[in-house]
């Protein structure tokens, strides 16, 4: 076998591969000598088949699988055996299409387009320096945190008339210009409807005052501008509102008006649980360490992507960008135009920067992760779906164990969490290790920066 690399560019080489019968030969002999101990022929007995009809046969195929398994174990071994820190995967070269006679041709050459990673002598120290944002705690902000977990815990109560964006249980019945029902016409009870929604200023000023038992004439279709919204209150299919009358009728049954939770045990309790915070001032304690936690993760945020930014600009080296946009089109053949992945290209590029850039520091500094780790890493990220999509925020241990065994078992999930986990402590190792001008700010001032 010979095997030989050309260099087109600092970013893009040329692997040849020739594959001579010695290579094959004795693979290719082997199967098709056990091929001839099973195959089944009319008027040979199993294992009497000539040789020559069952190479006649099955040559060809096993030829060609063999040929293949051959070229990818060979081009495999030598991309590592040469350290060659590749991009994407090998492509067939565009300039040297195959071209093979299975029947006559007894040595076979291959050629790959295979594009590199450039050299990069980015390296994370204290002599880097970087910004890091601390949101000063306010006053108006502890009382906002306060206002809305009085929010999260409050309730409606019955009211005797409608002062404001109230909820209202009512029957609805369309109705005629002069207001009449109208004949077959639509008739919903029980309706819910909130005067959050009613965007006609006009409209909702009629409701204001009303009482349970009063009646009102509404135009729906200006009081409900969304016609999914109002085809449900209506119990219709949205086809329909085309038809219906403008007008309806609504007759009030009840009142209901959200109210906060009054700040008190009652509160404390249901919050942190049974007699965990007793009084005004331990409540407020809390809710300030919850302010410091959650403004503490959204600095975090922050400095990675400052950080981000800052090493991606240390990033001078250029990308094979052609072949890059070659291999792009082949592994997504079908599902991306050619316009599509130019038009995407540099934001790929930059993420592909940044990919080098983790991988880098992870080699240079041994960042390593234990299945310990990563255990804990899916168990908090399972945790976090159980708080976001089912409003969950106690997971008993055990399930969330169990739940992360199994995920972890499903290899693309746990390539995720490691991919992740290794994004963490690449930043926490960055945090660590440069010099950090920690400027405190107001959380007006830090929501700007983002505005940049």
């Amino acid at each position: 076998m010979n095997i030989k690399k050309d260099s087109i560019d600092e970013l893009n080489v040329i692997v040849t591969i020739k594959i001579e019968k010695p290579d094959y030969e004795e693979r290719v002999d082997n199967i098709l000598k056990d091929y001839r101990k099973k195959a089944r022929f009319d008027g040979f007995r199993p294992g009497k088949v000539p040789q020559g009809l069952v190479n006649k046969m099955y040559r060809k195929p096993v030829l060609a699988e063999e040929i293949n398994k051959i070229l990818s174990e060979s081009l495999s071994k030598y991309l590592v055996d040469e350290k060659l820190n590749i991009l994407g995967e090998p492509l067939p070269n565009a300039d040297k299409p195959v071209n093979i006679d299975w029947d006559h041709d007894s040595e076979f050459e291959f050629a790959f387009d295979i594009g590199l990673a450039p050299d990069m002598d980015i390296s994370v120290s204290e002599k880097d320096k970087l910004p890091y944002y601390t949101i000063r705690i306010e006053e108006d902000e502890r009382l906002k945190q306060i206002d809305r977990v009085r929010s999260r815990f409050g309730t409606y109560v019955d009211a005797t008339e409608i002062t404001g964006n109230d909820m209202l249980k009512a029957d609805m019945v369309e109705t005629d210009k002069k207001g009449n029902p109208v004949e077959n016409g639509i008739h919903v009870e029980d309706v819910t409807i909130s005067l959050e929604f009613v965007k006609d200023e006009k409209i909702k000023k009629k409701f204001k005052g009303c009482k349970p038992g009063d009646q009102l004439i509404i135009e729906v279709k200006k009081a409900f501008e969304n016609e999914t919204d109002l085809a449900a209150l209506l119990k219709i299919e949205k086809a329909r509102l085309a038809d219906i009358h403008p007008d309806f009728q609504v007759t009030l049954k009840t009142v209901s008006r959200f109210e906060k939770a009054e700040v008190n045990q009652d509160l404390f309790d249901k919050v942190y649980g049974k007699d965990n915070v007793k009084s005004e001032e331990e409540f407020k304690t809390k809710v300030e360490e919850e302010l410091k936690s959650a403004f503490g993760r959204n600095s975090d945020y922050k400095f990675r992507l400052d950080a981000r930014e800052y090493y991606l600009e240390k990033f001078k080296k250029d990308l094979p960008g052609e072949f890059l946009k070659r291999w792009l089109m082949h592994t997504n053949e079908g599902k991306v135009t050619q316009e599509q992945i130019d038009k995407d290209f540099d934001h790929f590029k930059t993420d592909l920067k940044w990919q080098l850039i983790k991988g880098k520091v992870t080699r240079d500094n041994d960042l390593k992760i234990s299945e310990e780790e990563l255990l804990t890493h899916a168990k908090e990220a399972i945790r976090q779906q159980f708080i976001q999509y089912y409003g969950i925020g106690e997971v008993p241990g055990d399930m969330l164990e169990k739940y992360a065994q199994e995920s972890l078992k499903r290899e693309e999930e746990r390539n995720r969490y490691v991919e992740s986990l290794n994004e963490n402590k690449v930043y926490e190792f960055i945090q660590k290790t440069v010099k950090l001008d920690t400027k405190e700010i107001t959380l007006e001032k830090f929501n700007k920066l983002f505005e940049k």
